[in-house]
C-alpha cells in the first residue's frame, strides 16, 4: 500500500491505495500553526480508525501547493512510517507533456490529475478539481497539456459574499431544489450553486469550441459532487483521481 497525501489550501486529503483498490480516504484541516508532531498524530489515528500497521505502507507521496508545511509533513510521514515521502515536483518523471509558457509553475495537484485522467479516460480532456480554488485543466488529443483556468472556489465565493454583505448569512452548500429561490437563504444557494453550474458549463463549450473537438470532462475534489450533477454537460465525477495519479506518479519515480 502506497499513502498518498495531497495537501490543499483547506484541507489535507489522506489515503491508501494500491493498483487494486483504495484502502481509505480522509480529510484534515490544513493548519500552517500545527507542528510535525500534531500532523503525525492525526496521521496515526488516520491509520488506527482503519486498522492499518505503518509497517504494511510500503512508500509515501506527497502533493502540496502549500510549500511552507511540506517539511512538517514530510517529518509527520517519517514519524510514523520510518521514511519521507516523495514530493511532487521539478524533476519528478511524469510522462506528460506540458506545452505551457513556464511549466514549473503549474500546480502539481493539476500535473497529478492530468496523469491520472490520461490513463483512465480517452482524450481531449477537461479536468475539473473543485477545491479552495476551481481549476479546469485540458489535455489535447494528442495527450499533451495544454492549459487551463483558475477561478475561485464556491466556498471562497460564498464566504466572501456574506463576508462582505452584512445582511447576508453565510450558509451551507447544500443542492438548491429550485433556482429562482424564495427566502434570502435560497437565493443565495441558487445563486452559487446554479451560477457556478453554468459558468463551469460555458468555459466548456468554449474550450471544446477551441480545441474543436467534444472532450471527456471528469470532475473531482470534494464539492465536485454537489455541483456537477447541475450542470448541463455529462461530466464523470471521480474522487480518487488525484490519489490514482499519485500511485501513477509513485511508481514512475520510485
Amino acid at each position: 500500500m502506497i499513502l498518498t497525501i495531497d495537501m490543499g489550501n483547506t484541507n489535507i486529503v489522506i489515503g491508501g491505495i494500491d493498483r487494486e483498490r483504495t484502502y481509505f480516504v480522509e480529510r484534515v484541516t490544513t493548519a500552517h500553526g500545527k507542528t510535525d508532531m500534531e500532523y503525525a498524530i492525526s496521521l496515526k489515528s488516520i491509520l488506527e480508525i482503519h486498522h492499518i500497521s505503518p509497517a504494511s505502507i510500503e512508500g509515501a507521496i506527497l502533493s502540496s501547493v502549500v510549500p511552507p508545511l511540506n517539511e512538517a509533513l514530510s517529518s509527520a510521514v517519517e514519524k510514523i512510517c520510518g521514511f519521507r515521502p516523495m514530493l511532487v515536483g521539478a524533476g519528478m518523471k511524469t510522462g506528460l507533456n506540458i506545452l505551457m509558457d513556464n511549466p514549473k509553475t503549474v500546480g502539481s495537484d493539476m500535473i497529478v490529475d492530468a496523469v491520472a485522467a490520461i490513463r483512465d479516460y480517452p482524450c481531449p480532456l477537461i479536468i475539473i478539481d473543485m477545491g479552495t480554488a476551481t481549476t479546469m485543466s485540458v489535455v489535447d488529443q494528442a495527450g499533451n497539456y495544454i492549459g487551463g483556468v483558475i477561478l475561485p472556489g464556491l466556498r471562497v465565493s460564498l464566504d466572501s459574499l456574506s463576508g462582505k454583505a452584512a445582511q447576508l448569512p453565510f450558509i451551507s452548500l447544500d443542492i438548491p431544489d429550485r433556482v429562482i429561490g424564495k427566502n434570502t437563504i435560497e437565493c443565495m444557494r441558487a445563486g452559487i450553486m446554479y451560477g457556478s453550474a453554468a459558468m463551469i458549463d460555458g468555459i466548456i463549450d468554449r474550450m471544446e469550441a477551441e480545441l474543436h473537438h467534444p472532450a471527456t470532462v471528469i470532475a473531482t475534489g470534494g464539492l465536485a459532487r454537489f455541483v456537477t450533477p447541475l450542470c448541463r454537460h455529462s461530466i464523470v465525477y471521480d474522487d480518487d483521481l488525484l490519489l490514482k495519479g499519485l500511485l501513477i506518479l509513485y511508481e514512475k519515480n520510485a
